[in-house]
């Protein structure tokens, strides 16, 4: 088949369904995946609802982008959790689940698409991660994102290297805080003043990037930063 595949995690709302979007406009073929997305057997789009750090689940993922379309071209690894409290109050529930989501809802699909990719001889493997692995905020506490998403950020370039020679391109995009239902408007105001451009990020801009680093056949290993200035430091 001559219709290039992309999956999606967390692919019902926000950035996820942002991305679905703009591969679905570039004319790819999707597999969408989160635990509440609505069913969908389209020609151009099909969904496996499941929570992705399920190693089955990842499985079936996998296994249904090639059963359907014969291929993976990218993987868009989207799915996560954002739990920001004082270090000390993290509870052992909180740890689970950010390592369950974080890194094993990477951890078992990327084994999967990997192994996929490698006999295919192409592909590309984007995470989104967070600008706060590289500057963390006063104002923000959130170690939980840094200990799970600074996984992502570091095995981004080990994949890359590991890969390099394989066809594979892995990258990530990190971004600040971006405007989605989950903030509250009464805190807009207040997160847009975290970043140096002092306006919140939109799901476009994190949908830009993550498709310029789709067509940059000559980047990996790459964190893109799409966070107003907030990784350059203190202002």
């Amino acid at each position: 088949m001559n219709r290039k595949v992309v999956i999606v995690t967390g692919a019902s709302q926000g950035i996820g369904a942002g991305v679905v979007n703009a591969y679905r406009e570039l004319g790819y073929a999707v597999i969408a995946n989160s635990r509440s997305i609505r069913p969908s057997d389209k020609e151009d789009m099909v969904t496996v609802a499941g929570d992705i750090s399920d190693r089955n689940v990842a499985a079936e993922v996998a296994t249904t982008a090639v059963e359907r379309f014969g291929r993976i071209d990218t993987l868009v690894n989207n799915a996560g959790v954002f739990l920001g409290k004082p270090f000390v109050e993290y509870t052992e529930e909180d740890f689970r689940q950010a390592v369950d989501v974080n890194l094993g809802g990477f951890f078992h699909i990327t084994q999967f698409v990997a192994q996929q990719m490698l006999m295919q001889g192409y592909g590309h493997i984007v995470q989104i991660t967070t600008t706060l692995v590289d500057q963390p905020l006063a104002e923000v506490a959130a170690g939980l994102a840094s200990l799970t998403k600074g996984g992502l950020d570091a095995i981004t370039r080990s994949l890359a290297i590991e890969y390099a020679k394989k066809g594979v391109r892995v990258n990530a995009v990190a971004p600040g805080i971006v405007r989605t239902p989950m903030h509250a408007p009464e805190t807009l105001d207040f997160l847009a003043g975290l970043h140096p451009m002092g306006r919140l990020g939109e799901i476009e801009d994190v949908v830009e990037a993550i498709l310029y680093l789709e067509r940059a056949h000559f980047v990996t290993g790459e964190t893109l930063h799409v966070d107003g200035g907030q990784h350059a430091g203190h202002w």
